[in-house]
């Protein structure tokens, strides 16, 4: 396999449009322009399927976890739990540098600078093959260390790092999912991205029935479910855009890096990964702090974590809804429709959470239940998921408000803003109040949205100074 693997090398940068490469240009098939129409409409139109993909990716992810808790026992859940947020948390080293590329295309598309948007994603693919096989080697040598390093209780070692193992050896294609997904999204098309996403659900739910519920693989069959689903949707969508004539036709040749677009990308992308990496780490702190409880507790983690993914979805899909949409219109020099987006964006993505936070705070134990009936379980879980769902009243707008911030290309702040909320606050407080103060998993729970606070308090502050304006990009 390795000798047919592409060889980066580098071009020259070209700033001027090919003649004639516009709205016919090769990308056109997949090219949504959000600079006119009705702002409401362009966003919920946008956001929905992608939306919609992240709930399919949710499902699958969920999967994994409601068939390992339904078939075997609370280790095998602890397991997954933990190997799949290291795996999480190494994936969101490089996928910052997936926001840079949504960013620049999105900028790029707005004013008309095609040659600029091929440029782009050919660095961006090769970039992102190069730094997936280097973390898979460097995983699958430390990943043990790592599990020890946060306390993985001793009754779910084996399990975790059988599901961290064989995730990591799927890196590469974690990656090619989020990087043409990324792209997709700047082209302002967020609906051919859930017909991969779609794919890879169905794909991961089967096998995880038959890896888990017949041949009783336990958490190593889910981390396979999970690693060959994703192979399949990529596979699938490389063929499919070469297909519809992409903008790139995944050649050996055109995998090359072009200096000026590294530099941008790693400008923009690389704060949202140190941003993605922080963030991940508080959130391994807070998961060896609930370790400390013991394995029940470990796996209620576990759990509130699946059930805490899908109820910031909404929020994640407005919020990478409004950045393309935003960095499109600051593209084309319409910062009114790009702030008018952002506000937009907010007054949606609040009426659904307030929803699922009164469905939380009334019915925590009913939905623990549909992953665990054991009554200890249960017992750590309620008071966690009660505690952070209070997260859900703050983080939609925090993720609006950043959204409008890193479509202008300013994810430096965003990063400093997440990474101030992770180090100063949310760390910190989760221990003070679960272990210091004795509140336990509640203490735990409500570090989230006090950390989500003061991000809310400095995301504000920076739009309303206008600072957001000046894009870096265009």
């Amino acid at each position: 396999m390795q000798d047919k693997m592409p060889k980066p090398h580098i071009s020259q940068d070209s700033r001027q449009p090919s003649p004639g490469v516009g709205e016919q240009g090769r990308a056109s098939a997949f090219e949504r322009s959000l600079t006119e129409g009705s702002v409401a409409k362009n966003l919920v139109r946008f956001s929905m399927p992608f939306l919609l993909s992240n709930l399919l990716q949710s499902i699958y992810n969920v999967a994994d976890m409601l068939i390992v808790s339904q078939l075997n026992g609370s280790d095998s859940i602890s397991g997954v739990n933990l190997g799949g947020q290291i795996t999480m948390f190494v994936t969101n080293l490089v996928v910052g540098l997936a926001t840079g590329g949504t960013v620049l295309v999105a900028q790029y598309l707005g004013a008309k600078r095609q040659e600029d948007i091929k440029h782009t994603i050919g660095t961006l693919f090769t970039v992102m093959l190069l730094m997936a096989i280097v973390l898979t080697g460097g995983m699958l040598i430390l990943g043990g260390s790592v599990l020890h390093l946060i306390q993985t209780p001793p009754e779910a070692f084996s399990e975790a790092k059988a599901y961290l193992d064989i995730c990591m050896l799927g890196t590469i294609f974690i990656f090619g999912y989020n990087v043409i997904s990324a792209v997709l999204r700047g082209l302002g098309d967020s609906k051919t991205p859930l017909v991969f996403v779609a794919i890879a659900c169905g794909v991961n739910i089967g096998l995880d029935l038959l890896f888990i519920g017949v041949f009783n693989m336990r958490a190593a069959g889910a981390a396979w479910a999970t690693i060959i689903a994703q192979a399949i949707s990529m596979i699938f969508s490389i063929v499919f855009l070469a297909r519809k004539g992409f903008v790139f036709d995944f050649k050996p040749k055109s995998f090359r890096i072009v200096p000026s677009k590294l530099k941008l990308l790693f400008t923009i992308g690389i704060p949202t990964s140190i941003q993605n990496s922080v963030v991940g780490l508080s959130f391994l702190v807070m998961a060896a702090i609930v370790n400390g409880f013991g394995v029940d507790a470990s796996a209620a983690a576990g759990i509130v974590g699946k059930v805490n993914g899908f109820a910031i979805l909404p929020a994640i899909a407005m919020s990478i809804s409004v950045a393309s949409m935003a960095g499109q219109n600051i593209g084309a020099g319409r910062n009114d429709r790009a702030l008018k987006t952002m506000y937009t964006g907010i007054g949606i993505v609040m009426a659904i959470s307030v929803v699922i936070f009164a469905i939380m705070q009334i019915f925590p134990e009913a939905v623990i239940r549909i992953f665990d009936q054991e009554e200890a379980v249960i017992a750590y879980g309620v008071p966690y998921l009660r505690a952070i769902s209070y997260d859900y009243l703050v983080v939609p707008i925090v993720f609006c408000l950043n959204g409008l911030i890193t479509g202008a290309g300013h994810t430096l702040y965003v990063a400093l803003n997440s990474i101030l909320s992770a180090l100063a606050f949310r760390m910190p407080l989760a221990y003070l109040l679960g272990t210091v103060l004795g509140l336990g998993m509640a203490g735990v729970g409500y570090a989230v949205p006090l950390g989500s606070l003061c991000g809310l308090a400095m995301a504000g502050a920076f739009i309303m100074l206008g600072k957001w304006k000046h894009s870096t990009v265009i």
